[in-house]
């Protein structure tokens, strides 16, 4: 069946929203916490399913209306049996829900970054790089720090959020405390906000059935000179001035929020990863599918770029507002046959994770004021409260990116005039039935040695760039890349680089 032939019949009226104040009482059954928990773990299964066949298909444009979104009975069991790596939308938060069930609520923020780095599943950006440098020796919250993590910025822990707000309903500062020790493994600045902006999403739907309120509640965590919380802002502007048409909030984002300055997969790319820009796509398909299931899946998905992970932030989000029971029941075809099947890398199903959130959100209901009965949780609803202020990249823009001969060397050179670069490369092996390799390069920037690294060949635990330096003075710079143990049956494949200033280039016209 095709996305659109479903009435918005099917949906509650959302005509009466209620909104409970801060600094009050939230009295929920717990019936009606269950559903809600549930409804979010749902909704984000339902979202990542749906937008998987699209994900960074379409960058730099949207899905056109003419071609159709396929949604039927048989689509949750197919992707989980033949794409089950589609889910890390899913695994990466079981993996810290599974933490914070075996440790504690309190576990130290090692417990979560050692079950992280070991985890069986591959990764990539932000989460790579936290990876190589946690097995490395850099512990969190370094790891996910500019100074060593190219990808701070990224979207990655703003996919892995969810469990926080659902574990903290009506308390988003509790949900920001738990993100801020997980969500710098991997994230920082504006990284980071994305997490800590879904997690209080998240909590805030607990509140109210206006999509809106939990937008602009769960925005007042972030700090408003963050380009995060500017980029969010003009949503939110976009759709009061174009209240009826999603393209036009889409074609503003293109012409201001578009450009990823740092990735070095993105720069001069129509490519984006960054958090704000696709936490935009998640705002737009709430704000403007205003509580339509439908519509709101289907304009995160058709806002293009990762648009896998920002319907199903979307479809969370709503399915924590509207509770289980309320998303259509179009949506939940072929659910139950899944709900009891472990997702990859995991020994958890969602059926799982519905109780174990559950025991979750009762204690964190006690721990901040509220109380628990056999039939009845009391919240102490809280006021958002801003983070601190965090920035990764200033000063940092793109000067230009440069093709490198196609050969294998054992030593690298090349000169840039700016204040830093990014050398993209892989390690792998000649014959893919060989033992993985691990080799070791000094780099050398301006004859002077700069840092020594291994290579693994191995995907889970390779190196995301070759080696990266920013924040050099500006000039001109000479890099030297030596391998110091090639072996014949291995290859370290330099690609490319690019080169970054402490100015943005502007157009002469």
């Amino acid at each position: 069946m095709l996305i659109g032939v479903v009435s918005t019949l099917l949906m509650p009226d959302l005509s009466k929203a209620q909104t409970v104040k801060t600094g009050t009482m939230l009295h929920l059954t717990t019936a009606e916490l269950r559903d809600k928990i549930k409804g979010g773990w749902a909704g984000q299964t339902i979202g990542v399913t749906l937008g998987g066949p699209y994900e960074f298909k379409f960058n730099g444009t949207f899905i056109q209306d003419y071609q159709p979104l396929i949604w039927n009975k048989e689509s949750l069991k197919k992707a989980m049996i033949e794409t089950p790596g589609l889910y890390d939308d899913i695994y990466m938060d079981f993996t810290f829900v599974h933490v914070l069930e075996k440790v504690g609520l309190d576990a130290p923020v090692d417990s979560f970054a050692n079950a992280f780095a070991h985890a069986g599943y591959d990764l990539w950006f932000a989460n790579q790089a936290a990876r190589y440098n946690l097995l490395s020796g850099i512990k969190a919250p370094l790891s996910g720090h500019p100074e060593h993590n190219l990808h701070a910025d990224a979207i990655d822990y703003q996919i892995e959020a969810d469990y926080s707000g659902l574990m903290n309903p009506g308390m988003p500062n509790s949900a920001s405390a738990i993100n801020d020790k997980v969500g710098h493994i991997m994230n920082y600045g504006d990284g980071w906000y994305g997490g800590v902006f879904v997690g209080a999403m998240y909590s805030t739907a607990f509140t109210t059935k206006d999509v809106s309120i939990v937008v602009t509640e769960a925005l007042k965590t972030i700090p408003e000179k963050s380009e995060f919380h500017q980029c969010i802002s003009d949503v939110i502007k976009w759709h009061r001035q174009y209240p009826n048409d999603w393209k036009m909030t889409w074609f503003e984002l293109q012409k201001k929020w578009s450009d990823d300055k740092v990735c070095p997969q993105g720069v001069f790319s129509a490519f984006n990863i960054d958090a704000k820009i696709n936490s935009a796509y998640v705002v737009m398909g709430l704000l403007y599918g205003n509580g339509d299931f439908t519509k709101t899946l289907e304009i995160a998905t058709r806002g293009g770029q990762d648009a896998d992970c920002n319907p199903s932030t979307a479809g969370g989000v709503l399915g924590a507002l509207l509770g289980y029971d309320k998303i259509p029941a179009y949506w939940k075809q072929g659910l139950k046959e899944i709900e009891d099947m472990n997702f990859s890398y995991t020994t958890m199903s969602l059926n799982d994770v519905y109780g174990i959130s559950y025991r979750h959100a009762l204690e964190m209901i006690k721990r901040n004021g509220g109380k628990v009965t056999a039939k009845e949780v009391v919240i102490k609803v809280q006021a958002p409260e801003t983070v601190r202020f965090e920035q990764s990249f200033p000063n940092v823009y793109p000067i230009e990116k440069i093709k490198l001969a196609d050969k294998d060397e054992t030593e690298l050179n090349f000169s840039f005039e700016g204040t830093g670069f990014a050398l993209l490369g892989q390690a792998s092996k000649v014959q893919k039935d060989a033992a993985e390799y691990i080799f070791e390069a000094d780099l050398y920037i301006d004859g002077v040695i700069a840092e020594t690294a291994k290579f693994p060949t191995a995907m889970r635990t390779r190196r995301h760039e070759l080696f990266w330096k920013l924040n050099l003075p500006k000039g001109k710079h000479t890099v030297k890349m030596i391998v110091k143990n090639p072996d014949q049956a291995y290859k370290l494949k330099a690609e490319e680089y690019v080169s970054y200033s402490d100015a943005r280039y502007q157009a002469k016209y």
